[in-house]
């Protein structure tokens, strides 16, 4: 935008508001008002002075564009999570530590900085993912303005301005509007020029049909879809042409509320569950790395602060500097070993591996988080039009006159979609059509503007939808034997094509409002002129003076034929099905020589609508048929299994109540015979109710029609308010506010606007409610198993702290050093962790209830147990230091090979007073093709001597974490009944792991880089005696926890509990 528009934006902004406290309800008021409220003469216009003026006043008829976030403070919101803050802090801290201790020491310089770089480098690779993530939510608000009109047919001046930049217009512009424009503004409809008009605005409210507009007035407080007299920016002409009155613009018009409403939307987006638990064990984790170090360096305070007591008070302080900065190192190390470095890499592959799983099933997961918050969903909020159902009009019923007078015959029809080939019409004549049939069809095909194409795999409607169902319908008819032979077999519109080619049409009866019918006049192959009527059925009744019966011959219709039709259509019209009827007529005296000539006095008839319903008299009618915008096959069984899953399904659609009850009761929101008062409200009776918290607590479906995208928005709201879980599904512009505030937003992908899709957290590529239920299974699936890994590595990381903390405690030297741990947590735990996230999905997974938000990941129980792992794995690789330095043999098992020198317990626990120790020394020692001197100072046998034991340590911490990873198969289920072997990936993972830890064991330069040596067969022998017990004490801890679930777990309920208000 440039500067010029930059300043109408803010005259913009001070318009919309004064705009807000004085609306003007051009809706409720008549033509003459409305032209008097804005100073304009339909005929001439405004005059360029007055739009300049008011341009100043209303600014540009644009969407504002709001000020993206910046880079830089989508970068400070990366660091405002708890976990990535500890992270931040502990590469700092190391990288100073490691500049200090750097300063020429060359190759431990490369160790040192090794931490520090990697840390930083998990961060900055985190930051990317959350800035491309929330970067995304701007194209929804982009992909709005790709719906305006840029171009008006405007009267201004007394001269009408053809292709005027939309973007130009002024409240009070006259604008022309044709069949195909985009309503460039929402205006008042001032005069029809055509005999009727039609809008498709279903993006924009949720209707399934077009929608007749009129210049009658309406109750001023008429809801959006009842607003007939009035036309809205972004919608589309689908028939006819009329006058229109700029009522509001830009920001103002209905498509501007939805835009400021994505935009509030996008302000109050929240973390995920997982989100919040993570943040949640983030904090706990600070508060007790806080405390450990504390803790730690009150313990070691006497090595590197002394004092001696003179008469009670403490004097000669001594204090090291070199010593007191060795214990901050193993405060930090103790950082980094408390910290799951490699859970944000893990989360993110559990996730990105899921979304591929998704994707297979035809759901399309544009945020990863969204993943794991499918899986706790307590709510889906499904708009009907489009998702439910198909969004395309289909026959599901023929009704056809019998033999005889007072008979009828009714067909059953198939299919949901414009392909020709979905389904065929049950019970059809198996000796083929009877002339009643062949009218009906004849009639279908010519009396209709619409058509069907393919596009890709699906079948498209050109036109209007219930015309090209009955083209569809058309087809499935087939043709009279007769005719058979004239056309294509395998043509999706060869039986239209055929009956169009029969006849001409020369003129045709437009549709209107009074008559509500459609007619065209044909001239047949024979000369002979007729008419071909389609239209509501009460109205052709009144028309009409005879019925066709079966063998095409023509009876009077009599009051029994007619109240046994009227009483058919009541049953069909009671089932939410759009009835049409047909009719036809044999003599037109008047167009008996006209054919379409300007000249002839039958053309002045045609000329004047008010003509058309005398000529379209004393008919004769031949059928009707009923059309709906059918359920999808699928979603009946989705529905059930959402019951099953404990998840409330509501639908709020924009539709009218009648018809929103029928589908809901056939797809089985509802019962058949359920009474539904309670639970059927329009958008308008939910928000003037008492109590809307309570009503939406009900359990089971509920129903909400006629709803606007502000209803929309505040029943979502309530429902995460009350602790809820929302999933919201839609299609439309009208949608995209709602999914955009939803825990997880769900948009269509065949028939959705760019809106809702930009707006969704989910793209379903096939349009089909069922496969968001089945992504929910698949979200439960691996919300489960990122609980799995996700306590393998903190069971993990908590036997690296016991492993330091014992360390500082028993005063021995630093089993393992930074970077080793972070080699543990980054690159050794990874691929396990991963391969937790492949576990298979229980078979139940869709017959429990889903958890609960707030259910905590780590349980009292499941903490213990880890502690218990912990303790453990701290003693054993501490004690595996301490076997090294005071035995020659373990269990039976040699260490004296590399000849190595034994000390005591109590020389290992004081080994900084080394120096003042008399005759200590210390043997050289081998390991793999490397030997280690101490002949000029034998206390480096406490230091650089300690390789050997390091290695030790590291190889015994791995190996217990690759033990553990199969101890995270199951929560409680032992080994012998979930084997390894039932996720084959784990054993790869595993293998991988163990591989890693050789290739920096036996390549020198890794080995050198990471401070460890090569070990021996035999203390190989000892890792693994040491590591394999962790085993045995979990499957202990397992046993226990079985036994104990009644008194730990209450039953799952399916009631939900919610948040005290």
């Amino acid at each position: 935008m440039g500067r010029g528009g930059e300043n109408y934006g803010k005259r913009e902004n001070a318009g919309a508001a004064s705009s807000k406290q004085e609306t003007f309800p051009a809706w409720a008021r008549d033509v003459k008002q409305c032209e008097e409220k804005y100073q304009v003469n339909r005929e001439l216009g405004l005059p360029s002075a007055e739009v300049e003026k008011r341009r100043q006043i209303y600014g540009l008829n644009e969407l504002l564009k709001h000020e993206p976030t910046s880079i830089f403070q989508l970068l400070l919101e990366q660091f405002n999570d708890t976990l990535v803050r500890i992270l931040l802090a502990a590469a700092i801290i190391s990288f100073v530590l490691a500049w200090y201790d750097g300063e020429g020491r060359g190759e431990k310089e490369i160790t040192a900085f090794v931490e520090p770089l990697v840390i930083f480098l998990i961060l900055i690779v985190n930051a990317i993912v959350g800035i491309w993530q929330e970067s995304s939510a701007e194209k929804a608000l982009e992909a709005l303005k790709e719906i305006q009109s840029e171009h008006a047919d405007v009267i201004r001046d007394g001269k009408k301005v053809s292709s005027l930049p939309a973007k130009e217009l002024v409240p009070g512009d006259i604008v022309e509007l044709r069949v195909g424009d985009k309503v460039p503004a929402d205006m008042r409809v001032l005069s029809l020029i055509s005999s009727t008009v039609r809008v498709e605005q279903g993006s924009l409210t949720g209707e399934s049909e077009a929608v007749s507009k009129t210049v009658k007035v309406v109750p001023e407080n008429s809801d959006i879809q009842g607003k007939k007299c009035m036309v809205f920016a972004g919608t589309t002409m689908v028939n006819g042409n009329c006058i229109c009155l700029v009522t509001e613009i830009g920001m103002n018009t209905e498509i501007g509320k939805v835009h400021s409403q994505i935009h509030e939307a996008s302000q109050s987006d929240t973390d995920t569950p997982l989100k919040k638990k993570l943040n949640e064990f983030g904090e706990v984790l600070t508060l007790i790395i806080g405390m450990i170090c504390i803790l730690v360096w009150l313990i070691n305070v006497k090595y590197f602060l002394s004092w001696e007591y003179v008469d009670g008070w403490p004097t000669n302080f001594k204090f090291s500097f070199e010593k007191c900065t060795y214990y901050f190192e193993i405060a930090v190390a103790l950082a980094v070993a408390a910290i799951p470095e490699g859970l944000p890499a893990v989360i993110t592959t559990c996730l990105a591996l899921g979304t591929r799983k998704m994707a297979q099933k035809n759901a399309l997961v544009r945020k990863l988080p969204s993943v794991e918050t499918l899986g706790c969903t307590t709510v889906i909020c499904s708009d009907k039009t489009g998702t439910l159902t198909t969004n395309q009009m289909a026959v599901s019923k023929l009704v056809a006159i019998g033999s005889r007078s007072g008979t009828l015959r009714s067909f059953d029809v198939e299919g949901t979609t414009y392909d020709p080939f979905d389904g065929k019409i049950l019970g059809w004549p198996v000796d083929g059509m009877d002339a009643n049939l062949e009218m009906i069809a004849k009639i279908s095909a010519v009396c209709n503007d619409a058509g069907v194409e393919q596009s890709g795999r699906h079948y498209v409607a050109i036109g209007m939808p219930t015309e090209a169902a009955l083209k569809v319908l058309v087809e499935k008819m087939e043709l009279p034997e007769k005719y058979a032979s004239s056309s294509a077999p395998g043509d999706p519109r060869r039986c239209c094509q055929v009956w169009n080619k029969m006849v001409q049409r020369i003129a045709t009866l437009e549709f209107d409002r009074d008559r509500k019918s459609m007619g065209v006049i044909i001239n047949s192959s024979s000369g002979n002129k007729s008419l071909l009527v389609k239209g509501a059925v009460e109205n052709l009744l009144e028309r009409s003076s005879f019925i066709q019966l079966l063998d095409g011959s023509t009876v009077e219709l009599d009051k029994y034929s007619k109240d046994l039709i009227l009483q058919v259509l009541r049953e069909m019209s009671t089932d939410a099905l759009r009835c049409l009827g047909f009719a036809y007529k044999e003599e037109l005296p008047e167009f008996a020589t006209y054919n379409s000539d300007e000249d002839h006095p039958a053309h002045q008839l045609l000329l004047n609508p008010s003509n058309y319903s005398s000529i379209e008299s004393n008919l004769i009618f031949v059928g009707l048929v009923g059309l709906r915008d059918p359920p999808r096959k699928e979603v009946r069984q989705a529905i059930e299994d959402c019951k099953a899953a404990g998840i409330r399904v509501m639908v709020i659609t924009g539709d009218n109540k009648n018809t929103a009850e029928a589908i809901c009761r056939e797809i089985g929101v509802f019962g058949y015979r359920e009474d539904i008062t309670s639970r059927s409200l329009t958008g308008k009776e939910f928000m003037d109710h008492p109590d809307q918290r309570n009503h939406l607590r009900q359990n089971g479906g509920l129903l909400f029609s006629r709803a606007e995208p502000r209803h929309k928005q505040e029943i979502v709201r309530l429902l995460k308010q009350d602790g809820e879980v929302v999933a919201m599904t839609g299609d439309g512009v009208n949608d995209a506010p709602a999914l955009k505030l939803a825990d997880i937003g769900v948009a269509m992908g065949i028939t959705g606007t760019e809106v809702a899709k930009e707006a969704s957290d989910m793209v379903l590529a096939d349009d089909n409610f069922s496969t968001i239920v089945a992504a929910v299974g698949e979200g439960r699936s691996i919300y489960d198993n990122m609980k799995a890994f996700i306590r393998y590595m903190i069971s993990s990381n908590i036997g690296e702290v016991a492993s330091i903390f014992l360390t500082a405690a028993l005063g021995i030297p630093e089993g393992m050093i930074p970077v080793q741990l972070l080699w543990v947590n980054l690159v050794t735990d990874g691929p396990p962790a991963t391969a937790l996230g492949f576990n298979p999905q229980d078979t139940d997974i869709m017959k429990k209830p889903p958890r609960r938000s707030n259910d905590s990941l780590i349980t009292a129980w499941i903490l213990f147990r880890y502690l218990v792992i912990g303790s453990y794995v701290g003693l054993a690789t501490v004690g595996v230091f301490i076997i090294w330095y005071t035995h020659n043999t373990f269990m039976g098992i040699d260490l004296s090979g590399d000849g190595h020198s034994l000390v005591t317990y109590s020389q290992l626990s004081n080994w900084d007073k080394c120096p003042s120790w008399v005759n200590f020394t210390a043997s050289t020692f081998t390991a793999g093709p490397q030997v280690f001197k101490f002949d000029t100072n034998p206390c480096d046998y406490f230091r650089s001597g300690k390789i050997k034991a390091s290695t030790l340590s590291l190889s015994v911490l791995v190996s217990i974490e690759m033990f553990n990873s199969l101890n995270a198969l199951s929560e409680d289920g032992s080994l012998l009944t979930m084997p390894p072997w039932i996720n084959p990936w784990l054993l790869l993972a595993m293998s991988i792991s163990f591989g890693l830890h050789f290739l920096i064991l036996y390549v020198p330069f890794l080995a050198q880089v990471f401070g460890i040596v090569p070990l021996s067969h035999n203390e190989w022998l000892l890792v693994l005696a040491v590591a394999f017990p962790v085993i045995l004490i979990d499957e202990v801890l397992k046993c226990i926890g079985r036994c104990t679930t009644g008194p730990r777990y209450s039953p799952a309920t399916i009631s939900i509990k919610h948040k005290a208000e």
